[in-house]
């Protein structure tokens, strides 16, 4: 078999501290996903990286796999277990899914304590995405999420969003992954929140850009226009003179949090069509007192 070098899998350092292990995985976790990435080879790079996180995040395991692999062994050579390896490291409980590398360093999952019974393991966590709107990512609540289970049932649970959630963000529901074994804990559910485009505001980072539409007299003699926020409509003053793609900024308006995100409201002036005598005339009156003015220039 194939020595499998699990912090090059990881793509991290063999000193790699506990938090550097697990934003490693789940960054690789969420690209080989199988359910968002279909090329091929990527269901495989998935398992490796599970595969290597389970040795990795276990410190016991860890400091096990680390004394074999000073022995000088690298990614892809021929490997074997050094002799009564697996007796002396007392490791059980296996996963069917892993390497037959794995399973000769830390057992099968059938592999029984020294009093005949199964050892007891915690499930693995289970990673999946929810979509909220906006609104729901701003004010927080509930959604309802649906799951399949392991045989093939559907599950529905009541997931609850904290306000102010950025996109890419991970909810971590406790017990709701894999059923552990030999009464061992359930994994955790991973939930990375996905936020749906909306009509009216999009995000830059904690703040909220929404595109406002005014008339050239707003534009050009000010005024004082209501503009929607995620919070309800408050009033802005626009002044004189201003131009399209000027943003003003609603301080603390955007998304709530320790440091709460602000409202960029950026201005678009929008003509209106001349459809009468007497708007045709108006738009004359105004070419001949602007005669010097050219919007091109």
């Amino acid at each position: 078999m194939e020595f499998k070098d699990y912090y090059d899998i990881l793509g991290v350092k063999p000193e790699a501290s506990e938090a550097e292990i697990k934003a490693a995985y789940r960054k690789l976790a969420r690209k080989y996903h199988p359910d968002k990435n279909k090329e091929a080879g990527a269901e495989e790079k998935f398992k490796a990286v599970n595969e290597a996180n389970e040795v990795l995040k276990d410190a016991e395991k860890r400091r096990s796999y680390d004394q074999l692999r000073a022995g000088g062994y690298r990614q892809g050579e021929q490997f074997r277990p050094p002799p009564g390896w697996q007796g002396q490291q007392g490791f059980g409980g296996g996963d069917s899914d892993f390497s037959d590398f794995f399973e000769s360093l830390f057992g099968r999952g059938a592999a029984g304590s020294h009093h005949g019974q199964p050892r007891s393991r915690r499930g693995r966590d289970v990673q999946a995405s929810v979509q909220i709107d906006l609104q729901t990512a701003f004010d927080g609540g509930r959604t309802r999420l649906a799951m399949q289970d392991q045989v093939g049932g559907e599950r529905v649970l009541e997931v609850k969003i904290p306000a102010g959630i950025q996109p890419g963000q991970v909810i971590r529901l406790s017990g709701q992954g894999h059923p552990g074994t030999a009464g061992g804990p359930n994994g955790d559910l991973l939930l990375e929140v996905g936020v749906r485009d909306d009509a009216r505001f999009r995000l830059d980072g904690r703040n909220v850009v929404h595109v406002l539409p005014i008339a050239p007299w707003e534009a050009a003699l000010g005024a004082t226009v209501p503009v929607p926020t995620l919070a309800g409509t408050v009033d802005l003053r626009i002044p004189a003179g201003s131009q399209s793609g000027r943003k003003l900024r609603l301080k603390g308006r955007g998304m709530p949090g320790a440091n709460p995100g602000d409202q960029l409201v950026e201005l678009s002036i929008r003509a209106p069509a001349a459809e009468s005598d007497k708007q045709r005339a108006a738009y004359e009156a105004l070419h001949e007192a602007f005669a010097n003015f050219d919007p091109r220039r």
